[in-house]
């Protein structure tokens, strides 16, 4: 009996309900591991229905999550099933497979982060191969983890673990970013692309067991634990190995490098390729305003056409094909990015009396240098006409706050210019290419992460920077301006970040996003991860930032910016519930439909908590020993 063993795993692009195509992929999957000579192949959780319905079977699972601990059972298969195997029934339940030469025992997603992983058990009951068939979505820096758990599990416990992933968007509002793997015995010898166009990816490891019984012989100690329930084995008539192996050679470890503002790009460019092949439209529209935001998107759509471009040019027949269809030609080939940018891509400044001419040029530069389609729009005629019809029929007419206009005023002249800017946007994706004599429509892309507005121009079919602090996306331009010499992007950077909807002074922005917030988005950022990650309320949020800022700021000046935040939070919670689909890729995402479960309707005064406060601050500003906490 031999004693060496070639595994496969895989990343497949799977859709929810699309049992045809997902058929496909698994079954080309496993014609490319049996091509590779491997004996056993691991697929994606779910990989036949899809992970989508994920929160409908973990119901089933956890109301009976006692009766599977340990125990298994017959389980009769469906006719259909009976009549291609000739086989009655199944084991059914928590059990491990005992082959010739080896055991088998597997984990499923989630069970890989619990600190009581099964894999520790199997381990300390003599199983040597895990496997675990996930469907893993992608976060902004969460694949180190997920690399790291996979080493930890085999560095202590000795064994081969198999990894296998979903890759890409299955109808919801993740992005599965695929990264199967192969560890052994605390290395990882075989890894697949984080991100691919490639809707089958199959990757291989031949590995010797006799390295795992020799690892767990010299580094594990089974006998140290106690109270261990053996696992129930099912016998398996088969071998993962053969005779005459002497000569196959085993695989090395390997080292992998991650980039985390390049997975942030990739990620979201895959998710967008997609989108139009799945929602049949022409390409995409997007209000460029020339700030970060817009700028972010912009460049993730020239990604796009990046990706797409060196896909059709080491061959790949489904990208090309993808293409022809998005642009409506069946004889259509890329060129370069900016060229493909400019047949799938519209962008258009939506300029009024408020609009500066820095901000026209710097959304004029960067649509110039990735080629995009560009338009420039004025809405001052769109927005007198709408004040005209409130004026005749009120006899007011209201003015900015410079003008002597009230508070009111002046916020509902905001947002009368930002909400015609959403309904232009739809306006011009469903018929410019018609103006151009082209077939199709576009889908418009949010210009703005801001989760506060509602009904402007951050309403759109698609976010795919919603999930993304404005400190992130600092770094993803910077990112782009070297990788893809998008000079214009220097000066968005360090222009300061305005909605540019009050009138000028002396042609010059004198409304910035950051007073009007009274904090700014550096602040915002850390505040929105103490509320969502560390779970803090106004008090403990509090009692944390007076150590966090003492440099910067007085204990009175956090709390005046914290009862700020919620105050603004409160109110502005419910617009969540309404809010365009964004891409989720961080944990500190604001998202209602899943990431955020939170209450949208809440008592905006705080009374309680914002009391505890004031009664905090004189005593914190006078204790011993806390004078650093003073502002200098």
């Amino acid at each position: 009996m031999g004693r060496k063993v070639t595994l496969a795993t895989c990343s497949l692009n799977q859709w929810a309900l699309d049992f045809e195509g997902n058929l496909e992929r698994i079954l080309k999957s496993v014609e490319i591991a049996k091509t590779k000579g491997a004996k056993y192949r691991l697929g994606p959780e779910l990989e036949i229905c899809l992970i989508t319905f994920n929160k409908q079977f973990f119901r089933i699972l956890e109301s009976t999550v006692v009766l599977f601990l340990r125990q298994v059972e017959e389980y009769f298969l469906p006719r259909m099933i009976q009549e291609v195997t000739g086989q009655e029934t199944v084991p059914f339940g928590d059990c491990v497979l005992s082959t010739k030469d080896t055991c088998i025992g597997s984990e499923v997603c989630e069970e890989l982060w619990s600190p009581n992983s099964p894999h520790i058990n199997m381990s300390l009951d003599g199983v040597e191969i895990f496997t675990n068939g996930s469907a893993s979505h992608h976060e902004l820096r969460k694949a180190n983890q997920r690399v790291n758990l996979v080493t930890s599990a085999t560095t202590k416990c000795g064994g081969i673990y198999l990894y296998a992933n979903q890759r890409g968007c299955d109808g919801d509002r993740v992005y599965y970013d695929g990264c199967a793997m192969i560890g052994i015995n605390g290395d990882t010898v075989a890894q697949g692309a984080q991100f691919s166009l490639e809707d089958v990816e199959v990757i291989t490891a031949t590995l010797d067991l006799e390295d795992v019984r020799s690892y767990r012989g010299e580094e594990c100690h089974p006998h140290l634990a106690t109270g261990l329930k053996p696992c129930h084995r099912v016998k398996v008539d088969f071998s993962l190995s053969s005779s005459g192996d002497i000569f196959l050679p085993t695989h090395e470890p390997i080292d992998w490098n991650k980039f985390p503002y390049e997975d942030n790009e990739v990620r979201t460019v895959l998710m967008l390729i997609n989108l139009p092949l799945v929602m049949p439209q022409a390409g995409f529209l997007l209000p460029l305003s020339g700030g970060v935001d817009s700028s972010s998107t912009a460049c993730i759509v020239y990604s796009m056409c990046v990706q797409i471009c060196r896909a059709v040019d080491v061959g790949n027949s489904q990208v090309l094909a993808d293409v022809r269809r998005v642009v409506g030609d069946e004889a259509y080939s890329p060129k370069d990015p900016k060229e493909l940018c400019g047949r799938i891509f519209t962008t258009c400044y939506m300029s009024s009396e408020n609009s500066s001419t820095d901000t026209r040029n710097r959304a004029q530069e960067l649509a110039s240098q990735i080629g995009s389609s560009h338009l420039s729009i004025n809405i001052d005629l769109a927005v007198k006409g709408i004040l005209g019809i409130f004026s005749a029929v009120t006899g007011m007419f209201p003015k900015f706050r410079v003008n002597g206009g009230s508070h009111r005023e002046n916020l509902a002249l905001q947002n009368v210019q930002a909400r015609v800017r959403m309904v232009l946007a739809y306006l011009f994706a469903q018929l410019c290419l018609w103006a151009r004599g082209k077939p199709g429509g576009l889908l418009v892309l949010v210009k703005c992460e801001n989760v506060l507005n509602s009904y402007d121009c951050s309403s759109a079919d698609i976010n795919p920077i919603g999930g993304v602090s404005k400190t992130d996306l600092k770094s993803f331009l910077s990112y782009c301006v070297d990788k893809y010499q998008l000079t214009a992007l220097r000066g968005i950077l360090a222009a300061p970040p305005t909605a540019e909807l009050e009138p000028l002074t002396d042609g010059q922005v004198s409304q910035t996003d950051e007073a009007d917030m009274g904090m700014t988005y550096s602040e915002l950022s850390v505040i929105g991860r103490l509320r969502k990650i560390s779970k803090c309320g106004p008090f403990s949020m509090f009692c944390k930032l007076i150590h966090m800022w003492r440099d910067a700021l007085s204990p009175a000046e956090v709390a005046e910016k914290v009862k700020r935040f919620f105050r603004m939070y409160s109110i502005n919670r419910h617009k969540m519930t309404t809010v365009t689909p964004s891409y989720h890729a961080e944990v500190y995402s604001p998202d209602d439909n899943r990431f955020d479960l939170r209450p949208f309707l809440y008592n905006t005064r705080w009374s309680w908590q914002f009391r505890a406060i004031d009664g905090q601050v004189p005593t914190t500003e006078k204790a011993p020993g806390l004078d650093a906490l003073q502002k200098p």
